[in-house]
């Protein structure tokens, strides 16, 4: 049986596809009731699953129950890889990461072979560093390999 963050999730994504290129407004506590949960558990499944680095772009209204905007980004490459680079910024933690490669990955901007050697290079098995600085060097490994996946034109 799923999770009831799996089925908030589902319900979402739904919605979503239903709206075509627009996004959904739903109100926080209305969904919490829906699933007869906590307006908590509503908050944990966008902050965990709705994130830019997965794809979308969430707008949120205090008061009022809590207006939510939920925006799947259809935006071209060059720029969702911009806000990537700012989602990444001077730190990221490993799940991040592998997320990022996830939706890169996802979107056809990178091959599968490409996911799993990014997906190693930044395991905190390759980053031989102090804990202190390993999500520094992770976010420059992960912005270097973009940089160079994305400057590559296919010639040797």
């Amino acid at each position: 049986m799923a999770r009831l963050s799996d089925l908030i999730e589902i319900f979402l994504k739904e919605l979503l596809q239903e709206a075509s290129d627009r996004g959904i407004e739903i109100q926080r506590n209305e969904l919490a009731n829906y699933f007869n949960c906590a307006p908590s558990q509503i908050n944990y499944v966008l902050t965990t699953r709705f994130t830019l680095d997965k794809g979308y772009l969430i707008e949120s209204r205090r008061g009022g129950g809590g207006h939510i905007k939920i925006f799947k980004i259809n935006v071209d490459k060059n720029e969702y890889i911009r806000m990537l680079f700012e989602e990444i910024g001077e730190r990221i933690g490993k799940m991040k990461g592998t997320s990022i490669i996830d939706v890169l990955k996802e979107k056809k901007i990178i091959t599968e072979r490409e996911s799993i050697l990014m997906k190693a290079a930044i395991s905190d098995r390759s980053i031989h560093t102090p804990m202190n600085i390993k999500d520094e060097v992770r976010a420059n490994l992960l912005k270097s390999m973009m940089i160079a996946l994305f400057n590559y034109n296919g010639r040797e």
